[in-house]
């Protein structure tokens, strides 16, 4: 992340040099730690190399957190601020489409074998708890847009909205955990079949986007204790969000109801 600052009068009011900040370099390492982790628990069942990985996450995620906030009341450049991010998520879609591609070849190979799908060994999948988990995050969306409207207005409660997208993100992502155990009890894990393996993949993958995006809300609401609540963050985080949303309309009717 690079930031504008003025280096004097006398070379003209549009002469400025750049900071640059480490901070996002050791969130997205903290992310590619949190994804080896979570493959090498789940996938693999490898589990000292998960807790190294994670070991080596978690510092990263609190060190660049603290350094983004550390930074919060300095001026940024818009233009590439909305550039950064429109390639994060034009890169995301890409991740997002692989997945999906793999998942397509493997549904429609199977159907025209004239096998089972679900195949074999896939236990009873529920239908309701993806609707609501469905009506939770647009309403987490509906309620951080209201936040993003009062914080531009300045009439308060900002900070109240917020908290209830919060919890409503961390419902989301506990209705999948409660999901991921009972499925896991019943011996449907990653590799059980052709089926468990996109579907822990589509929906753990998109939970991972959740958490980032809490994690998002949560240094937001850190940034409110302390008086420093940057507008670009806000509405980056809110675009991020949004897309997390749209995102698992696209999974929910897929990887539950196809």
């Amino acid at each position: 992340m690079a930031y504008q600052t003025s280096i004097g009068s006398h070379e003209g009011a549009h002469a400025h040099h750049w900071e640059h900040s480490w901070a996002p370099a050791a969130i997205a390492l903290a992310a590619i730690c949190f994804t080896l982790a979570f493959t090498m628990f789940f996938v693999y069942q490898a589990k000292l190399p998960a807790i190294v990985l994670a070991g080596v996450m978690v510092p990263l995620a609190m060190a660049g957190i603290a350094k983004w906030m550390s930074e919060l009341g300095q001026p940024t450049v818009p233009a590439l601020n909305s550039l950064g991010l429109t390639l994060f998520i034009f890169g995301e879609i890409l991740i997002f489409l692989g997945l999906f591609a793999s998942y397509w070849a493997l549904r429609v190979s199977t159907g025209l074998e004239g096998a089972a799908w679900p195949p074999a060994g896939t236990p009873e999948i529920n239908h309701v708890l993806p609707l609501i988990m469905t009506a939770i995050l647009v309403t987490s969306s509906l309620t951080y847009h209201h936040a993003e409207a009062k914080f531009e207005s300045g009439e308060g409660g900002f900070t109240f909205w917020l908290l209830v997208s919060i919890v409503l993100g961390a419902a989301f992502v506990s209705c999948t955990a409660y999901e991921y155990t009972h499925l896991w009890a019943e011996g449907f894990k990653p590799g059980t079949n052709q089926y468990s393996t996109p579907f822990y993949s589509l929906t753990g993958f998109h939970a991972t986007h959740v958490i980032v995006g809490l994690c998002a809300f949560l240094a937001i609401l850190l940034g409110t204790v302390f008086g420093k609540v940057h507008k670009t963050l806000v509405k980056m985080a809110g675009v991020y969000w949004h897309f997390v949303d749209v995102v698992w309309f696209f999974v929910a009717s897929q990887v539950y109801f196809w």
